[in-house]
């Protein structure tokens, strides 16, 4: 007969790998996930490079996760790699899980100089053709050491190199539905925040200030917009290398206070109840949180054809999905939405039903099988 300690479930070390913890998705997905994880035999770390993005550090130590930096501002900085072949010989280990191309070319580097390393899972959460040549180069190169893949969406899915993606499975992240739709209660108190009056139609985008977002052709359409409805006003949450360059585009359309740059919020998901629409006008992506946060909240959603996102949207019935790069078809879209509140709350219900099906603690579960799975292998 086993005694109470020989049954007990062994304890699974998950070391989440990511380039830098700023306030991007695949951040604040590991933060989500965390906070969801059922399992009590699954325990996580998390190590990152770049030690200026740290924004997530915070809420992934409250969530009782381990944190680790690599000690390094630059990711050319390659001190990095001795410090994470330390980390992996010492930390025990059973699984690590990747979260960026970049890192998933260095961590396989990193296992070829180890005995016995740890079984290696990557998540692809971007379409290959938004990575450099050389990082798509390097990943075709160790892709197959891997013993698990998984993709955010079946678009990211289908941009990784055919003789490559028959073993890539395709997990939706997803979101926490109960957290997010407690947060309906603030939306009188965010619209007086942002000074939105009753009869103001509030669009709002969560998305970084970098190429791959579209904010060009945002601001294009939000000008298209505000030419024909003036109780349209424009909120965008985020920061990064653009925000110099698209305040003077902004200033060039003439957009004023109507289209405001609210730079990081951490409370980017209370702001969404105080929105009436959510825009998204990005070139690439995988499957996009902020997405999947809007409809969970009850919002229409107006983007672009890219990822997951006709995935996530259908258009017609729970916003409008229109093709990247396309600002007047995006700014009728708003636009069209915008003059028609009854249009706007049907698309925003069908919206909110729709996101049943972005329980984030389904794709955890998933997951874990999988670190269980190659854990039991190696």
């Amino acid at each position: 007969m086993q005694s109470n300690e020989e049954a007990r479930p062994a304890v699974c070390n998950v070391l989440w790998l990511i380039k830098g913890l700023g306030p991007g998705g695949a951040e604040h997905l590991l933060v989500s996930a965390a906070r969801a994880s059922e399992s009590t035999t699954t325990r996580y770390s998390v190590a990152y490079v770049l030690g200026w993005k740290d924004t997530m550090v915070p809420a992934l130590e409250a969530a009782g996760v381990e944190v680790t930096w690599l000690g390094v501002q630059s990711a050319f900085d390659f001190r990095y790699l001795l410090r994470l072949r330390r980390l992996i010989k010492k930390g025990g280990f059973d699984v690590l899980h990747v979260h960026s191309p970049v890192l998933a070319a260095a961590t396989r580097l990193v296992r070829l100089t180890l005995r016995n390393p740890p079984p290696l899972v990557s998540t692809e959460h971007n379409t290959w053709r938004s990575h450099r040549a050389l990082t798509q180069r390097l990943n075709r190169l160790g892709f197959r050491r891997d013993n698990a893949h998984i993709a955010v969406s079946n678009a990211v899915r289908d941009s990784i190199p055919a003789h490559l993606r028959k073993d890539v499975e395709v997990i939706v992240h997803g979101v926490d539905l109960e957290a997010l739709r407690e947060t309906g209660q603030f939306r009188d108190e965010v619209r007086s925040e942002l000074g939105l009056a009753d009869s103001d139609i509030a669009v709002l985008t969560v998305a970084n200030l970098r190429w791959q977002k579209g904010y060009p052709d945002l601001l294009a359409a939000a000008r298209i917009v505000l030419d024909a409805n003036p109780h349209v006003r424009f909120f965008a949450v985020g920061q990064g290398p653009l925000e110099d360059e698209l305040r003077e585009r902004h200033r060039q359309l003439e957009l004023g206070s109507r289209f405001v740059f609210l730079g990081y919020r951490s409370d980017a998901v209370r702001l969404l109840a105080g929105a009436d629409i959510f825009a998204l006008a990005s070139l690439h992506e995988g499957y996009p949180i902020a997405v999947m946060e809007a409809m969970a909240m009850g919002l229409p959603v107006v983007a672009t054809a890219a990822g997951g996102v006709p995935i996530a949207v259908r258009s017609g019935t729970d916003g409008v999905v229109v093709e990247p790069k396309d600002p007047q078809s995006l700014g009728a879209a708003i636009a069209q939405l915008a003059a028609d509140r009854e249009l706007m709350q049907a698309m925003g219900a069908a919206a909110a039903e729709r996101a049943a099906m972005f329980d984030i603690r389904s794709s955890v579960r998933r997951t874990e099988e999988i670190y269980r799975s190659v854990a039991s292998a190696s």
